[in-house]
């Protein structure tokens, strides 16, 4: 992929240093199906390997719905028809969904959410993933899976309580409860709640911001910070140590001081 791709379920555009991630399957919400999945993970991949994007923005296609996740009426059938075996369930789990939370754990630049409406089940798994999440005041969560008596399967039991707690993450996903755009910002799940209209403008420009920025501290801090959650202090003191000493050897460090004492905008490279 150069400037788009051509996945039936997801568009991709590049622009300003920024890469954009629709969900594109609007008559159906968005749900998850076809070839989304391999469409997100084509995008995580060129995104990643280009030097010229500094963050990735996903959001879905429509004013209706980020993601409403999975179709009811899939169950239904699969139900009919016979289940699987638990093994077979779980491959298709294993070379499926799971191959996109691996990779997104993998992604090293900022990862942003704009929610542009429902964000249901795996659909709030999907902004989940995602380093930081803005939202439009129209969008609605909920963790869906209780609904269907299911558990969440495609990564919520990990990422909900890292963002929200333990207790706010059991409550959300035993009650199923829908949340609307302001209890989310309340809870701390989105980091801003904007008027509809101005969500992708919004979330673009934080992107951009980051973009024009010192990519390899970036990248860095953003490692730092997930790898100190499963670390000691000392393991982290460690590693930040490292990654101190790592980018005072880029350019952007020198220019960042530099502008500072030149009381001007610094003008980073990247590198």
């Amino acid at each position: 992929m150069s400037d788009s791709h051509n996945f039936e379920n997801t568009l991709y555009s590049k622009n300003k240093g920024v890469a954009l991630l629709t969900l594109n399957n609007p008559e159906r919400m968005n749900s998850l199906g076809g070839d989304m999945v391999e469409g997100c993970l084509a995008a995580l991949d060129d995104a990643e390997n280009d030097p010229d994007i500094g963050a990735l923005v996903v959001t879905g296609a429509g004013d209706r719905a980020f993601c409403a996740g999975a179709q009811p009426g899939n169950f239904v059938a699969r139900n009919d028809a016979g289940q699987p075996g638990a093994w077979q369930g779980t491959e298709r789990f294993r070379y499926g969904i799971h191959k996109l939370n691996r990779q997104v754990e993998q992604f090293s630049k900022p990862y942003i959410a704009a929610v542009n409406g429902v964000a249901a089940g795996p659909g709030m798994d999907l902004a989940s993933m995602c380093d930081i999440r803005f939202c439009s005041d129209q969008a609605r969560f909920r963790m869906a899976y209780v609904r269907m008596g299911l558990v969440p399967g495609d990564g919520g039991a990990y990422y909900l309580p890292r963002i929200v707690g333990v207790a706010k993450a059991l409550d959300l996903i035993w009650t199923g409860k829908i949340i609307d755009a302001q209890e989310a910002l309340r809870i701390g799940y989105v980091s801003d709640v904007v008027p509809h209209a101005d969500l992708l403008p919004h979330a673009l420009g934080y992107a951009e911001q980051l973009a024009q920025g010192p990519k390899v501290a970036i990248k860095f801090a953003k490692r730092l910070v997930y790898n100190g959650l499963t670390m000691t202090l000392d393991q982290s003191l460690e590693a930040a140590a490292a990654a101190f000493s790592s980018v005072q050897q880029t350019e952007d460090h020198k220019e960042g001081p530099r502008a500072f004492l030149e009381k001007r905008e610094p003008q980073f490279k990247g590198y």
